[in-house]
């Protein structure tokens, strides 16, 4: 049997270069040594086929470089590109994303937030199902937490990058009420638990100033499952004329719907969506939506993460990302 190879130690480095452990430690760290002196030690670690004891790091600096990063829901196409992008972000300062789904359940969500807690991840970014549960105030307390998206509402954030949801809502609404439209039905991933999520809120206030009759209608994200709660809301000669979607995802449910029920989305119904996913812009038509800006809402979040682990004071704490309407084929006037 072959045995598994010693790893070589931090004693062993500075036996080779006649150095103290602690001088090792810091050249490797690349502090209080000189350039020269860096330099040797790291030569003589790469010969020797030294790395560092990552449970020993974290024990001496208290840090894993691990972030737990949270999605509200994995299976909308867009949350995945955002949190691989913050994934990247923090990777490019040397942190690691421990990245887990919450599937859209509130409940769920606040499960995996204490999970990362209790397995000392340096911080959470999280995108909130239920951003005004109580439990994320102690949450908060024992971590620094980032939010994405929603803020929350009674927890002490580290930092915060908010999509300007009411401008995004108002934005839709007004194209819309624009071409015409004055019944739209609204796709919400909203779960009947929490009923009072920001944008739903948005949306009927948004909707009653502009003159618009919205009716809101939960669906869940997954394709196949948004499709069968497309395909209720097209049945029927009394549909709303347009459908606005809270996700690109629930849109492309949309589609799917109106093509089996041979309705032609720009001609027959009007579709709008809400992220600007890359696949919305090769459908036919290419789709109606509101795009936030990913690579700066990965690059702000991972900003603000960093600033709050190294205990330094962020720049700016609450980022509010603006909506950009992208006007494409899938609404048209009635």
């Amino acid at each position: 049997m072959v045995r598994p190879q010693k790893r070589t130690t931090l004693r062993e480095v500075a036996e080779a270069t006649g150095l103290s452990t602690a001088a090792v430690s810091y050249a490797l760290r690349g502090k209080q040594v000189s350039k020269e002196t860096e330099e040797r030690v790291r030569k003589a670690a790469a010969e020797l086929g030294y790395e560092a004891d990552p449970i020993a790091r974290a024990l001496a600096s208290g840090r894993t470089s691990m972030v737990g990063v949270l999605a509200g829901d994995l299976q909308d196409l867009w949350q995945q590109q955002l949190m691989a992008a913050i994934g990247r972000e923090l990777l490019a300062g040397d942190r690691y994303a421990l990245i887990l789904d919450a599937g859209g359940d509130p409940d769920r969500e606040l499960v995996l937030a204490k999970q990362l807690r209790d397995q000392r991840v340096d911080a959470l970014v999280v995108s909130p199902v239920n951003p005004a549960a109580e439990a994320w105030a102690a949450i908060a307390d024992a971590l620094p937490v980032v939010a994405v998206g929603d803020s929350l509402s009674r927890a002490r954030t580290a930092g915060q990058v908010i999509f300007d949801n009411r401008a995004g809502i108002d934005a839709v609404l007004e194209y819309l009420h624009g071409l015409g439209h004055r019944r739209v039905t609204v796709l919400t991933p909203t779960r009947p638990s929490t009923p009072d999520r920001p944008a739903d809120v948005y949306v009927r206030e948004a909707a009653d100033r502009i003159g618009v009759r919205a009716e809101l209608v939960p669906c869940p994200q997954e394709l196949g499952a948004a499709t069968v709660v497309a395909r209720k809301v097209l049945d029927g000669d009394r549909r709303a004329t347009a459908v606005f979607c809270f996700s690109d995802s629930l849109a492309y449910g949309v589609y799917a719907a109106a093509a089996e029920a041979s309705l032609v989305v720009g001609r027959d119904i009007s579709v709008v969506g809400f992220d600007d996913h890359p696949v919305s812009r090769v459908l036919t038509p290419p789709l109606t939506t509101v795009g936030w800006g990913l690579a700066q809402i990965a690059a702000e979040a991972a900003r603000l993460t960093a600033s709050a682990i190294e205990g330094k004071r962020a720049r700016r704490k609450r980022i509010l990302c603006a909506p950009m309407m992208c006007a494409r084929g899938s609404a048209v006037a009635v």
